[in-house]
């Protein structure tokens, strides 16, 4: 990583880190490979339906669920989001590379490390459809449906497959309305939500596809 780049981490770490007892964050991890429009909509879609008062778009290093061939740098796609972010104007969302920072690799041990460090934000991971359907290939993916709630957004194709998945199954009894969506910061885990709203069709992988090779 540049100089630059770990400055601009550091940054954007410290900013992110500013928080007040009580706020509510909803935690978008992923590769950002490259950040897109898609993004942006579905941040808003959970900042409004959530209640929430900030997104951290938690930019991975290496999702282990996926390849690594055709992964950009992790600079490369951290200026991809911070870009993105700071053309939307919305100080809302913060851009970091937390994980490489803390040196978790799964989803749980991020979520266990943010909770140790800021024990009064009432964080909400937030995830596609299509990431509700892979849930359980998720390392410890019960012991993380109870250390934070869910919100599960659409994505063209799979949302009415995600609502019937496995792992939807296991948490019925905890899901709640979409109309309620706005509570679920509040609830002790485990409690999920789908929310309802326009989808995006923007990819990543379209949008690779469609870039001219060198």
């Amino acid at each position: 990583m540049s100089v630059q780049s770990r400055t601009m981490n550091h940054t954007m770490s410290r900013r992110a880190e500013m928080l007040t007892p009580g706020l509510r964050i909803g935690l978008l991890g992923g590769s950002f490979n490259p950040a897109h429009e898609g993004h942006l909509h579905l941040t808003r879609m959970c900042l409004r339906a959530l209640k929430l008062d900030r997104v951290w778009w938690l930019v991975s290093p290496q999702n282990p669920l996926k390849s690594a061939a055709g992964m950009a740098s992790l600079d490369a796609r951290l200026a991809s989001a911070r870009a993105l972010a700071e053309k939307s104007g919305d100080p809302r969302i913060a851009v970091t590379a937390l994980e490489t920072r803390l040196g978790t690799r799964y989803t749980i041990d991020t979520v266990r490390a943010l909770k140790a460090r800021h024990p009064g934000i009432r964080f909400v991971w937030l995830m596609g459809a299509d990431n509700m359907l892979q849930l359980p290939r998720w390392a410890k993916w019960r012991q993380l449906t109870r250390e934070i709630p869910l919100a599960v957004y659409p994505r063209s194709g799979v949302t009415l497959k995600a609502r019937l998945s496995p792992a939807a199954r296991t948490l019925e009894s905890v899901t709640l309305e979409a109309s309620d969506a706005g509570l679920l910061a509040d609830i002790a885990p485990p409690a999920l939500v789908f929310l309802e709203g326009r989808e995006h069709p923007a990819s990543a992988t379209a949008i690779r596809a469609a870039r001219p090779r060198s």
